[in-house]
């Protein structure tokens, strides 16, 4: 089982996650450090590439890419990304961190930072005058997702960096339930809570599968 470094709780997790923003990046940069990044062309069409994240603090993400490179062309004309980064030997047994937010140039005065953290970089640039074609980007505003397969029942838990606005995601019961305990026999990580109508499902826990709403008679589970 992978277990997520530190127990520190903060605010601002509808989950109710057990870490701060900053060690979910922490986490993302140190223990998995590959990530798949999803931009936008010109086109207005999906473009996947895997870059490696180079380093973090609490206001977000930084990596680095060649000016030269199309990838460079999407960031600086769209100024948003996303990306997921998954570790574990097996679907069973990994843990995923999806996050997304705006993204901006900051130039070549950080690039010394990310060599020294990330050493073979200077294997794939070796001297200082291939380096000019390389420079350092920020995702600095946005929201991300831990799930964590390798728990029983799964475990979930969103966060926010950069002032990036908290929305509630998901499936929620409202006050139209009359208990009739449709929605927790269908729910396949029994996370739907029926102690007290109306139900409540546990968001850590829930697969976001749409069971519960699919099953309930009287319409009373909402998706936001």
């Amino acid at each position: 089982m992978i277990t997520p470094p530190g127990t520190k709780t903060f605010s601002g997790d509808f989950y109710g996650g057990t870490m701060n923003a900053e060690q979910y990046l922490k986490y993302l940069v140190e223990e998995i450090h590959t990530a798949v990044v999803a931009t936008v062309d010109g086109e207005g069409l999906p473009v996947t590439v895997t870059i490696d994240m180079m380093d973090f603090d609490e206001k977000g993400l930084y990596f680095l890419t060649a000016k030269g490179k199309s990838f460079y062309d999407r960031l600086t004309k769209r100024g948003y990304m996303s990306l997921t980064a998954v570790k574990g030997a097996d679907t069973m047994t990994s843990v995923a961190i999806s996050v997304r937010g705006k993204v901006k140039e900051i130039g070549e005065s950080n690039l010394w930072r990310l060599f020294e953290k990330n050493p073979y970089m200077r294997d794939i640039y070796p001297t200082e005058e291939s380096r000019r074609a390389l420079t350092v980007f920020k995702l600095y505003e946005g929201n991300g997702e831990w799930f964590d397969l390798s728990k029983k029942p799964i475990e979930r838990a969103s966060f926010t960096f950069g002032g990036a606005e908290q929305k509630p995601e998901g499936y929620f019961i409202t006050d139209a339930c009359i208990g009739c305990e449709s929605c927790a026999a269908v729910c396949p990580q029994n996370c739907i809570n029926a102690e007290s109508i109306p139900y409540v499902i546990e968001q850590e826990h829930c697969l976001h599968c749409g069971n519960c709403m699919e099953a309930c008679p009287v319409g009373a589970v909402e998706r936001r």
